[in-house]
């Protein structure tokens, strides 16, 4: 009796290695075929917002190819390292586009594409993804609102460090009734990029050439 039952217990436990084997081979496999394929997507979303903020006049250089890896830093908001790019123009430094996080958004991360000009001026911003509440964060996406623009040629020399604040804070930055916690991450995420830029400009362009290896 007790050898049946230690063989059925030994069969039960061997079918359920084998369960779990094959499962972790699925979910390997499903992993394998979809991780690629959203990473494609993602990078093809950025690209496309890239181009939106960065008008062709500015640049005769392969901004694509033209990277600069940027490690985790306090004003980025980045935990993980990002793809800073780089527009040229007769071989001189014209913008930089940054990728930013907004850590503090009403329903969590707000990630965002900073273009600057080599003059420390905006370019343009773009939001890449978001998890804000319909209807009150989605106007910081550009396909449903224009508020992303406001950012558009501003700097450091132009605002200064108290103008850098939503207008209900005494800032210069427009928001939506009933709806400030996103604005107000997104303008302050804007402007500790602005920081950086100004701290590493230099760095930040010395080097031509792809460094995202």
């Amino acid at each position: 009796m007790r050898r049946t039952l230690a063989k059925a217990s030994l069969h039960t436990a061997l079918n359920l290695a084998v369960f779990a084997l094959i499962g972790t081979a699925i979910l390997a496999f499903t992993y394998n075929q979809t991780h690629e394929r959203i990473a494609q997507s993602v990078e093809a979303e950025k690209l496309n917002l890239i181009s939106q903020i960065v008008s062709q006049d500015l640049y005769d250089n392969d901004i694509i190819n033209d990277t600069l890896k940027i490690q985790p830093d306090v004003l980025l908001g980045n935990d993980d390292p990002t793809t800073a790019y780089r527009a040229r123009l007769q071989n001189k430094p014209s913008v930089l586009v940054l990728e930013a996080v907004a850590p503090d958004g009403y329903s969590g991360k707000i990630a965002l594409l900073v273009a600057i000009k080599d003059s420390g001026e905006i370019a343009g911003v773009r939001v890449v993804s978001h998890k804000e509440t319909p209807g009150l964060g989605d106007y910081i996406d550009i396909a449903r609102s224009n508020w992303i623009k406001g950012f558009d040629g501003t700097s450091l020399a132009r605002y200064t460090d108290r103008d850098w604040k939503v207008k209900k804070d005494g800032g210069q930055f427009d928001y939506m009734a009933g709806a400030t916690i996103t604005p107000r991450a997104v303008v302050k995420a804007v402007h500790k990029v602005l920081q950086y830029f100004a701290l590493h400009h230099d760095v930040l362009f010395a080097q031509q050439g792809k460094e995202n290896k």
